[in-house]
Formats: C-alpha cells, sequence, structure tokens
C-alpha cells in the first residue's frame, strides 16, 4: 500500500508543469517554505520541520485545540508530587508506533535518555538544542509496562507545555536503533500519518495511519513541497498545485480574499522576529552602538508597509500573546536616527561597518529580503556601513547557530514559542551560548538576566513568574541585544476543496482531521 500510493500521489504530481499543476484526489499537498533539516523532532529546530513532525509523531501530551492549554495525548492522564518533582504518568496500552513495535514505558524513558544522558548508546545520534526543554529531568523510571515517571532536580513550572512542544514527541527506539544518525530521513512515530519518501529538494510523503489509536484521516496522504521563494508559492497557490499555502506574503493576502476559490485563515500566536547583534566582539559590544540600532530603524514602516499590518511593534523577548508573562510597561524603541546618529558619535562608531546576515525565507521570517534591505537602508541612513550575506534557509540556521562571534555582527531571526519561559532561557542566558549547546548566538551576558530566568522556571506560582519574566524584559530591553522589530499573526490560504482546516496559536499544523473534496 505504502510504495504505491506513493507512486500514485508523486506521478499525478509530477505528470503536470508547475503552471497546470492538479493535486491528486484525497492527497493534500502543502507548500512548505523550506527544506526539511531533519524529521527527527529531538533534533529539528524549526517550526518549518515540526509542522510535518507533528503529524507523524505523538507526545504524552498536546495542546488542545485553538489553545496552549495542554490535554492527554499518549498519557492518559498524570500526577505531580506535592513537592512539585515528581510527574507519574499513565500511558495508553493500545497503542503501536508505525513500525509494528509497542508504544510503552520502556519507550519513553528511551526517548528521554537518549537526549539527556550522554552515555545512553544512541546519544550521538543528535545533537539535541531543545533538550534545554527538559534540563531539570533528573531521571526517567519505568514503573510498570504503561506507566512512567519523570523525577526533577528542582520544580520546573514549563514542563507540561515543553511535553506538548515538538521536542517532546516520541519516536521508535527500535528505528532509531536501525537508523543511526540517518533517522532524521528515516522517522516512526505514532502519529495519525506514517512516513512514506523525502525526495531531496522535492517533497516528504506521508500516508494515512489507518490504526491511529485517535482515528484514522480521512486523507489518504499529505505531500509537503519545499517551496523557498514566496512568489512561486503564490503562484503554485493560484494554479492548482498545492492545496495549502503557509505563512502567505503580505502583498497577496488581498488577492487570496477576493477570490471565492480560497479561504484565507489567520491566528494570532507567541511570534517574535528579530534582529540578533553580536555583543562578544565588534561595534555592537557596545550597548550604545546596539540602542542607536534599535532607533534608527523604522519598525513602524516594516509591519505597515512590508507586512502591510499582519504584524505589530515588537519591543520584548517574550511576546504579547502571552499576556499574563508580558511586561506591557514597556514602549518600542522609537524611530530616531538623530538619536541613533548621537548614541554612535558618544560611542565613537560613526560609520561602523556591519556584516548582516539574511535568509532567503524560512520558518516564520516574514518576506525576510525585503525586510533585511529596509533595514540596511535605516542603518545606513543613521550612519551605519551595512554589507549583507545572503543565504538559503538551512544554510543560514547552521551559521547562526553556531553563534555570529568571528562571523557577522547581526542576523534576522524568528522563534514562535509555547511559554514565556522558552526564548529568552534558549537565546539570552549565559548559559545558551553556542558553544554550551544553546542559541544565544548574541553572546549576550547580563548575570541579572540569567538569575531572573532561573528562578521563574522553578517559580511554582503563576503571578510569581509572571513578575520575574517582566523584570528581565525591561532589563533585556535597555541591554538591546537585539533589534527588536515585529510580532506577525500568522497566515495560510487553502483551496476550496479543503475543508476543517484550522491555524493553531502554537504554529503547529495539525492535519488529522482535514478532508478533500
Amino acid at each position: 500500500m505504502k510504495n504505491l500510493l506513493a507512486g500514485v500521489a508523486i506521478a499525478a504530481l509530477l505528470a503536470a508543469s508547475p503552471a497546470s499543476a492538479q493535486t491528486p484526489p484525497n492527497v493534500l499537498v502543502v507548500g512548505q517554505i523550506a527544506e526539511p533539516q531533519s524529521l527527527d523532532p529531538h533534533v529539528a529546530t524549526a517550526v518549518n520541520d515540526f509542522r510535518i513532525a507533528v503529524n507523524v509523531y505523538d507526545g504524552l501530551v498536546r495542546y488542545a485545540d485553538g489553545t496552549l492549554e495542554v490535554e492527554p495525548s499518549l498519557a492518559t492522564d498524570w500526577e505531580v508530587s506535592e513537592d512539585g518533582l515528581v510527574y507519574t504518568f499513565t500511558l495508553r496500552d493500545d497503542v503501536t508506533f508505525h513500525d509494528g513495535t509497542p508504544f510503552n514505558a520502556e519507550a519513553v524513558k528511551f526517548n528521554f535518555d537518549r537526549m539527556l544522558d550522554e552515555s545512553h548508546p544512541f546519544y550521538e545520534t543528535g545533537p539535541f538544542p531543545l533538550s534545554f526543554n527538559f534540563d531539570s529531568v533528573e531521571e526517567v523510571n519505568v514503573i510498570d509496562e504503561f506507566t512512567v515517571e519523570f523525577v526533577h532536580s528542582e520544580p520546573f513550572a514549563p514542563f507540561l507545555s515543553n511535553l506538548a512542544y515538538p521536542t517532546g514527541l516520541i519516536v521508535s527506539p527500535a528505528a532509531v536503533e536501525e537508523f543511526g544518525e540517518d533517522y532524521g530521513r528515516n522517522p516512526v512515530g505514532t502519529g495519525p500519518y506514517q512516513f512514506v519518501e523525502w525526495a531531496s529538494n522535492t517533497r516528504v510523503v506521508v500516508e494515512r495511519n489507518a490504526d491511529y489509536w485517535d482515528g484514522a484521516p480521512e486523507l489518504e496522504a499529505v505531500v509537503f513541497r519545499p517551496i523557498t521563494d514566496a512568489n512561486t508559492r503564490v503562484a503554485e497557490m493560484l494554479s492548482g498545485g498545492i492545496d495549502v499555502l503557509v505563512e502567505v506574503p503580505a502583498d497577496n493576502v488581498g488577492t487570496f480574499e477576493a477570490d471565492a476559490n480560497f479561504t484565507v485563515h489567520e491566528q494570532a500566536g507567541p511570534h517574535v522576529w528579530y534582529v540578533m547583534l553580536n555583543a562578544a566582539e565588534g561595534p555592537f559590544s557596545d550597548v550604545r552602538v546596539r540602542q542607536a540600532a534599535n532607533y534608527a530603524v523604522n519598525k513602524e514602516a516594516l509591519v505597515d508597509d512590508i507586512l502591510q499590518g499582519t504584524a505589530t511593534v515588537s519591543d520584548s523577548p517574550i511576546p504579547p500573546a502571552f499576556n499574563w508573562a508580558y511586561n506591557e510597561d514597556l514602549e518600542p524603541y522609537p524611530y530616531d536616527p538623530e538619536m541613533a546618529r548621537e548614541l554612535l558619535a558618544e560611542a565613537g562608531a560613526e560609520g561602523a561597518e556591519v556584516t548582516f546576515y539574511v535568509t532567503e525565507g524560512g520558518s516564520g521570517m516574514l518576506d525576510p529580503i525585503t525586510m533585511g534591505t529596509a533595514i540596511q537602508a535605516d542603518l545606513e541612513a543613521a550612519g551605519f556601513e551595512v554589507n549583507i550575506e545572503t543565504y538559503e534557509w538551512n544554510t543560514f540556521l547552521g551559521l547562526v547557530n553556531a553563534g555570529l562571534e568571528d562571523q557577522a555582527d547581526m542576523a534576522q531571526m524568528a522563534w514562535m514559542t509555547n511559554d514565556p519561559d522558552t526564548l529568552p532561557f534558549l537565546t539570552l542566558r549565559t548559559e545558551a551560548w553556542p558553544d554550551a549547546g544553546g542559541f544565544n548566538s548574541s553572546y549576550y551576558s547580563n548575570e541579572e538576566v540569567d538569575e531572573l530566568l532561573n528562578a521563574a522556571r522553578t517559580a511554582t506560582d503563576q503571578d510569581e513568574r509572571a513578575e520575574l519574566y517582566k523584570e528581565m524584559q525591561a532589563i533585556v530591553f535597555e541591554d538591546a541585544p537585539w533589534i527588536f522589530v515585529a510580532n506577525w499573526q500568522q497566515g495560510a490560504v487553502t483551496s476550496s476543496a479543503v475543508e476543517n482546516f484550522e491555524l493553531q496559536p502554537s504554529f503547529l499544523l495539525q492535519l488529522g482531521d482535514v478532508t478533500k473534496r
């Protein structure tokens, strides 16, 4: 069935030219923004990859439809000890992986030990960049076949939310043992769709899991096509070559809204688009120069003219979508090129030459070339000299995730997160510098920020957590390790044949209930 279905679907796709392509019956074709890096959810970091992964795998818990609230998935229920250190999960007893091997407590232990235990025989199939999400887990214990226990070194407020994020998805231990370091191209989960094929730079194909524990999908298959160029994605959508277009270019939203053959979907969520600044060396090692860059960039023009109102101006590493933790007292840096020039003069940095890494496109990157060019022009008008270097998304990630030190002075980045802890913890702490396995590619360091973030993680009272996060945001705003740019409202377009499609505030793409007429 698997090879036959893949052959029929792919043949139908390839038989037509891009200008006249029509998608196969009951096969959903999604226009992705880039080639995935990995379909190992413990290795992947980009929402582009996670959009595929959440349809192949399940986690112990998941986000309830339309929310960021946690509900049962592979675990039917759980208990938390009074001291907040022990989480005990009862597992479903009727689930198997797509390769026929059983899902049980031993499989759960394998997954987390693989990420967290350097002595685990398959630890080298990493790296596992987002295992930070579980770094308070001291041990994972099998109580019986369908009961598993997580013991923490200290209370860890985001634990359940992090389990619902793709890093908490459960992979088949047998498949990891079989494929080793190649597992990311041979994924096996328990989800509504099972992996069929990954043709590099062409497609990823998954087919219906007829035995899915939560009800088999109606679609026979889903094809994810990487189409990096935004104009090409739009052309494919208009011509019928794809059924779903994610991350719709702002210029084209009106076109699709005016056409009865398409439905435009919008959903607010926790998104931050920023430009990281190299605080370790070069001009941006001086806080005055970093602040000057924030004054120099006209964020209102970026949001209104380039993004055409599909985003709001940002001022914080915690987006307003986390309203309980967001610091409403902050105001975005105003557009003030004269103040920027004054700060540059004060720092002795007039005419500072900087290298700016820009990507062609990627998860949540919001028309990055146009945005990058506009930012370059604003900075140069204020007295910087900016050289842009442009890279394909996965190449860009490889460069930026390795850290800006000795490479560049600034780089675009976007994150969609599940908890107010995630982005600042992974990108602003001193212990999250790239050489320590984190994503603080700016090499920013502030001891007070470190202390506040660590305290917020262990606070069990949400009001206390909120105050810690708000204090952290105020410090980071002044330190300006980034140019704070935009918070995006995600968008997608579906053809009139697609039904039951909904965007989620998690920015994940749940396709189990989608149908196609």
